[in-house]
């Protein structure tokens, strides 16, 4: 008989430590795909692995990584382990990734949203996050996001400056949004968090990449 992902996490549990597993389910409790991560074409790999430092501090859980001409590189040193925790999305099968994503992350239901401070833009303080699920658009410092995303964003949003200096570097960016969002996300009355079975596939990679020769101890369970 064919096992449920439910009873395979329940028989994986038992090769955890008690507080290992209560620090999965707190963490596991917080995380959303309310609010998801793109990152487009990134080249610097330090600003994009901090990125998914904040991406976990803030409890988000699917990034979106579009390569077109430039390949993420995880930086374990840089990211402090976080990259184990997510869910990393690769667009990189097409010539141009971006209209990819865009398309499929719009199917999913979410309003497209670019980050930038030169457009009809909305300042962070007064953007809606009631009028559904959004993902959050990032771009290299320099040239900033492509003009597909541009073309194609509903919104656009930008961090308040009053410097001379005309942008964060993108894990600013990110981390000033994700902070100020996810406070908004806590405090409204939005049902953000996963359901049952979402969560139940998320501790199921939790727990197979915590415990020494997982693989092993699945095979001999799923063969009783």
């Amino acid at each position: 008989m064919k096992k449920k992902t439910s009873d395979i996490v329940k028989y994986l549990s038992n090769f955890v430590t008690e507080k290992r597993l209560e620090r999965f389910n707190e963490v596991l409790n917080q995380r959303t795909n309310y609010l998801t991560i793109v990152l487009e074409d990134i080249y610097q790999s330090h600003n994009a692995n901090a990125v998914l430092r904040s991406c976990d501090c803030f409890g988000i859980q699917n990034i979106h990584i579009i390569e077109n001409r430039n390949e993420y590189q995880i930086n374990p040193d840089v990211s402090l382990g976080a990259s184990q925790w997510l869910n990393l999305n690769f667009y990189n099968q097409k010539e141009n990734n971006t209209i990819c994503t865009i398309n499929k992350l719009r199917q999913d239901g979410y309003r497209i949203v670019a980050t930038t401070p030169h457009t009809n833009d909305v300042k962070l303080e007064n953007f809606d996050i009631s009028r559904g699920k959004f993902a959050l658009f990032f771009g290299s410092e320099l040239p900033g996001l492509s003009n597909i995303v541009m073309e194609n964003a509903d919104e656009f949003l930008k961090i308040p400056m009053y410097g001379f200096t005309e942008s964060f570097n993108i894990s600013v960016s990110a981390a000033i949004c994700l902070h100020y969002l996810r406070l908004k996300l806590n405090n409204s009355d939005i049902k953000y968090q996963f359901n049952d079975n979402e969560k139940t596939d998320i501790m199921f990679k939790w727990l197979m990449q915590s415990i020494k020769s997982s693989e092993q101890i699945l095979k001999t369970f799923l063969e009783k």
